[in-house]
């Protein structure tokens, strides 16, 4: 399991974000030299978690529980099929492009050790957004990307650490919820139900994410195991950019 690429976003001017700067960081290329990886703080003030890397909208992306958005090149590669058209690394918006990494069936709260230092630990799944769907111009993006269920994951950083393409990225702790990225992403978008399951994931859980699970299991009288901590601002929505 490694990193195939590296990468980070410049502040694009586009017509189609609601982000008061204008501007988008979505579109990442990978890079070749070193990579600084720490905790960008609070979403709202707190940015990308890669030094150089660019958010154009800090209502929605970014911050500490979206530090990083993590994407599997066999992903990007069964897309390239359904689609027939060419997906370079970065195309999604994903700050790392990783082969032989099973992203999507990562659990909330599993940590990756990428390269010799840096420490990352999976959150929840990303929620496409407008920018997302037109940047990569495809028509009915949204529905399609939700509709596949395998959205990447978000990661915040638990150790700092610099990062350069070719890294090994080993699994170093995996929960026993059985609460996967995959499973988050459905409960957060088409399968509702499922939200008070994520419960399991405590406080491991993007804080927004965690807060409308168990406001929806209080409403509905659905049990879940765990505890955790309530409040957050809000879940994966959007890509990092």
């Amino acid at each position: 399991m490694k990193l195939l690429s590296v990468n980070i976003g410049r502040a694009e001017a586009v017509p189609y974000t609601t982000a008061a700067t204008g501007t988008t960081g979505i579109d990442k290329r990978p890079t070749d030299g070193p990579v600084a990886v720490a905790d960008p703080g609070p979403r709202g003030t707190g940015g990308s978690g890669l030094a150089g890397d660019a958010i154009g909208d800090l209502r929605h992306h970014g911050g500490t529980h979206q530090a990083v958005y993590a994407f599997a090149r066999e992903d990007l590669d069964a897309w390239e099929q359904r689609l027939g058209r060419p997906l370079r690394n970065g195309i999604f918006g994903e700050n790392l492009t990783t082969l032989g990494v099973d992203v999507n069936g990562a659990l909330v709260g599993e940590r990756w050790r990428v390269g010799a230092e840096l420490v990352l630990e999976v959150t929840c799944g990303r929620i496409p957004c407008r920018v997302f769907a037109d940047r990569l111009g495809e028509r009915g993006w949204v529905k399609r990307f939700t509709r596949q269920g395998e959205p990447g994951a978000y990661l915040r950083v638990v150790e700092p650490g610099e990062i350069r393409v070719g890294d090994p990225v080993e699994v170093v702790h995996r929960p026993t919820h059985g609460i996967t990225v995959a499973t988050a992403f459905r409960a957060e978008t088409a399968e509702r139900r499922l939200l008070p399951a994520l419960l399991a994931a405590g406080d491991a859980l993007h804080p927004g994410l965690l807060r409308t699970a168990r406001e929806y299991a209080a409403r509905t009288g659905a049990g879940g195991a765990g505890d955790g901590t309530s409040g957050g601002d809000g879940g994966g929505e959007g890509a990092q950019g």
